[in-house]
């Protein structure tokens, strides 16, 4: 046998679902034909029934912490995790692990951690401090997919926030190389005080007000748009949006010709600041979860198009950082850790709202590839194109519980709830690596580093 097909009454294409046969060979995607056709004994049918049959999914946020904090999460468990969600291809971020990816050394001591533990294809996201500026070049010419940045406190010294100043000096440089700059918006211009929140999740909240995260995109589009005005395109990206209060300002930017990207996650899509009780630490993220009423208008900008894109935000640490004993939110960790429900639980609240599992697939699969610089390869079911395949039972009821967990530390904020969609099978590059709650096979996911040098 030289390659698969594999076969489904309900196929994602181009087209929209249909019914299809998917034949794959050498890793690639060959052709994607008829449902009823004859297959050649050169290929092994693979009949799905109705499950759907969809691209895997591309994950352009994700925190894996190695080399240097890999008791938090590392490059095994959390491409396992990955695999058993779907996603087939994802992007890792700078910080949290030791050294953080600032410079080209850092990067290739980080390629040199991923060794036989990928297995899943993965890029990789630099990082822009006040300090590593002048060295950008060097680090994007390394391979990096793009550079990200926070505006407030990262909560890791050897990542400091930027200022504008700082902005304005990365962009120019990023512009000449068409990668994207990743922005942590969270501004705090008061210089607040720390607050006393204990256990408390509405004094959580109220610390990090929906102004923090209005005022950094404010930044952001005056920088853009004042280097726009001068000839300068820098790509700008917004991560893990939770303030629905910033979406006016974000539309008015994509309307003037800005190229202004803005992601949210699957935490801000399907939690809620007035269900969340005290003490439960597992919720505290940077930005916190908000109101319903917030989560409402999230879900109209997706629909609308103002908000690009889905991804996990995946950000672990160990149970002792969580704080999950004391319940004190106040010192606990801020991250949600949930990498491979990512798209049941986005399916849950979606096919409610009727929204289409078409729809979801290019929110979550063809638009993070796109904005990775990855869309000649990954995130669709077309000739050419990786042969990353998705086998998904969309209408299996599902409740997450601890013992499904493949990520390092079997923690959740989403362990006894309800989602919908279950992961039948993953293929990555034409071959199955994860099948009926089992890993086939080992590691064979690869580093995916850019190619392109600077304009």
């Amino acid at each position: 046998m030289s390659g698969v097909a594999i076969r489904s009454r309900r196929v994602i294409t181009d087209q929209g679902m249909q019914p299809a046969t998917v034949l794959m060979a050498g890793g690639k995607i060959v052709e994607v034909q008829p449902y009823d056709m004859s297959i050649d004994a050169d290929y092994k049918l693979v009949d799905v029934g109705n499950d759907v049959v969809m691209p895997g999914l591309v994950d352009t946020h994700v925190h894996i912490n190695e080399p240097g904090r890999t008791e938090w999460e590392g490059f095994n468990t959390a491409t396992q995790a990955a695999a058993a969600g779907g996603i087939t291809t994802l992007v890792d971020m700078p910080l949290n692990c030791i050294p953080v990816t600032t410079t080209a050394n850092a990067f290739r001591t980080k390629l040199d951690a991923v060794s036989d533990k990928l297995w899943v294809d993965c890029g990789f996201w630099g990082g822009v401090v006040p300090e590593n500026i002048d060295e950008l070049p060097a680090l994007l010419d390394a391979g990096v997919l793009g550079v990200k940045s926070f505006l407030i406190d990262s909560g890791i010294d050897e990542f400091p926030p930027v200022t504008e100043s700082d902005v304005k000096r990365a962009m120019p440089i990023l512009a000449r190389y068409g990668v994207p700059y990743l922005i942590h918006a969270e501004l705090d211009k008061e210089h607040s005080p720390p607050p006393a929140i204990g256990n408390s999740y509405q004094s959580f909240l109220a610390s990090r007000p929906k102004a923090w995260e209005n005022d950094a995109i404010d930044l952001m589009i005056g920088a853009a748009r004042d280097f726009k005005a001068q000839g300068v395109d820098c790509k700008v990206h917004i991560v893990h949006l939770s303030s629905a209060e910033a979406l006016a300002a974000i539309g008015a930017a994509k309307e003037s010709g800005l190229t202004f990207t803005v992601e949210t996650c699957p935490h801000y899509l399907t939690l809620f600041a007035e269900a969340i009780p005290d003490g439960k630490t597992l919720f505290k993220c940077c930005p916190p979860i908000r109101e319903n009423d917030n989560r409402e208008r999230l879900w109209q900008a997706l629909e609308q198009r103002l908000i690009d894109f889905v991804v996990s935000d995946h950000s672990p640490c160990t149970p002792q950082l969580k704080e999950i004993d004391s319940g004190d939110i106040e010192k606990a960790w801020g991250g949600i850790s949930a990498l491979q429900f990512s798209l049941p639980l986005v399916w849950h609240e979606a096919h409610q709202r009727g929204l289409s599992l078409p729809f979801i697939s290019r929110l979550m699969s063809w638009e993070t590839a796109r904005f990775a610089g990855l869309s000649h390869r990954k995130g669709r079911l077309a000739p050419g194109y990786d042969a990353d395949v998705l086998v998904f039972d969309d209408h299996q009821a599902v409740t997450i519980s601890k013992d499904m967990i493949k990520h390092r530390h079997k923690i959740t904020p989403y362990e006894g709830m309800q989602a919908t969609g279950a992961i039948r099978q993953t293929w990555l590059r034409g071959q199955c690596i994860y099948k009926d709650d089992q890993f086939i096979g080992a590691a064979k996911g690869q580093p995916l580093l850019r190619e392109s040098k600077a304009g």
